[in-house]
């Protein structure tokens, strides 16, 4: 009401005045409770306003209100075993993962509570949550967006991200959520670049690379058909769709990236953790706790790994303008169905150890009607192809504006 009636007095704040977002229980507003999903953290106020916060309030956005994550940020199922899983609207009588651990910030979105949400994403814990409840979802580039009054998991690997149902409004949210900021040093130097020129000029001579025949082992035969029918899609809208000879599995990039997740993790919060007396999700303490018989050593040997992989997944998708995956290997599955011991991440992971961006969009639904996700993942700092990609897709289909049963 009050955006309203500025806007009928004739002030408008900046260019999405009016209108509502949510944001991830990670994200700081001086004042405000931030929890990061922990009860330990119930009470907790924020001394400080985020960098990111500042910037979406400044273009008028309306913050309605915080998410729920995953305790910690510590999980792609999107489970909190103390403060309580979002229910994924897709399937109103089963109680389906919503990805993690963005999930609250996902579910907001898809069940219209919210047109937009931000999320954060450290191993997919933006693009999981946009995979299993239908929305479109961007893992920016470290750099990108300051990280500054945003509680930690990885520094290395950490970067907030938009989510919304249209690649156009995840690039409208991009554009206000970007650029340097004195008080994150990983942000000096890297200029702003404005994503909505670059969206309307089509795929056309674009050369996409699709994933190793390798990989499709344990993807779910019903996603692998959205996946190929995606990537025929975009053939017939005139791009060349090729395979290049990728160094290493993605398998292989998950379990580096967790070393890293894990001694991070546990440095910055490993009091809490080996506090046993303290309420912390069962599935979410083993998780950081592994990073306790990290050495130094084996740390840095895992940093030094990253910048050689770094190297070498450049010069393998050299020749490419974007790799397409499924986001997820299935769309989203029962509770009851969820082993915590493992992770849904297979091809989201790479994308933050190999400090790349991707955007997730929905490609498809299962025939119960459950949410299929593809990813377009783009070099560093080229935010700007993968969403001009998404963009063109959903041109194109209709996937992005289906909404869950009883919404319309």
């Amino acid at each position: 009401e009050a955006a309203d009636k500025a806007i009928r007095s004739g002030h408008v704040i900046g260019p999405l005045h009016g209108i509502p977002i949510a944001l991830k229980d990670l994200i700081e507003i001086e004042g405000r409770v931030t929890t990061g999903g922990s009860m330990v953290w119930r009470d907790r106020r924020s001394a400080v306003t985020a960098t990111l916060a500042q910037r979406l309030i400044a273009a008028g956005l309306i913050v309605i209100g915080k998410t729920h994550t995953v305790e910690f940020a510590m999980g792609g199922w999107g489970t909190n075993q103390h403060r309580g899983t979002p229910w994924n609207p897709w399937d109103p009588t089963v109680a389906r993962t919503p990805g993690g651990s963005s999930s609250g910030s996902g579910v907001a979105v898809a069940a219209g509570l919210a047109p937009w949400a931000i999320g954060t994403d450290t191993g997919g814990s933006v693009r999981l949550p946009a995979s299993w409840c239908g929305l479109s979802g961007l893992k920016t580039t470290i750099g990108r967006v300051s990280t500054f009054g945003i509680l930690p998991l990885s520094p290395t690997l950490d970067t907030p991200g938009p989510m919304a149902r249209a690649v156009e409004d995840a690039a409208l949210l991009y554009q206000v959520m970007q650029g340097p900021d004195l008080l994150d040093p990983r942000t000096r130097g890297i200029s702003s670049v404005d994503p909505m020129p670059m969206l309307r000029r089509g795929v056309h001579g674009l050369r996409l690379g699709r994933m190793p025949e390798a990989e499709r082992a344990g993807v779910d035969g019903e996603v692998l058909a959205a996946y190929d029918a995606a990537l025929d899609h975009l053939e017939r809208l005139g791009a060349e769709i090729v395979t290049p000879d990728l160094p290493c599995r993605f398998s292989d990039y998950t379990e580096l990236t967790g070393r890293i997740i894990g001694a991070e993790g546990y440095f910055l919060i490993g009091d809490l953790i080996d506090d046993m007396s303290l309420p912390i999700d069962e599935a979410v303490r083993p998780r950081i706790a592994s990073g306790r018989g990290i050495s130094a050593r084996d740390y840095l040997a895992a940093l030094r790994d990253r910048e050689e992989a770094k190297r070498e997944f450049a010069a393998a998708i050299a020749e490419i303008d974007a790799l397409l995956t499924p986001t997820t290997q299935t769309a989203a599955v029962p509770l009851t169905a969820v082993d915590q011991t493992s992770t849904p991440a297979h091809f989201t992971r790479f994308v933050n150890f190999l400090d790349l961006c991707a955007l997730a969009l929905p490609n498809g639904f299962t025939a119960t009607g459950l949410p299929i996700s593809l990813q377009i993942t783009c070099r560093g700092y080229d935010e700007g192809t993968a969403l001009r990609i998404g963009w063109a897709y959903q041109q194109a289909t209709d996937w992005h504006t289906r909404r869950p049963p009883g919404m319309g």
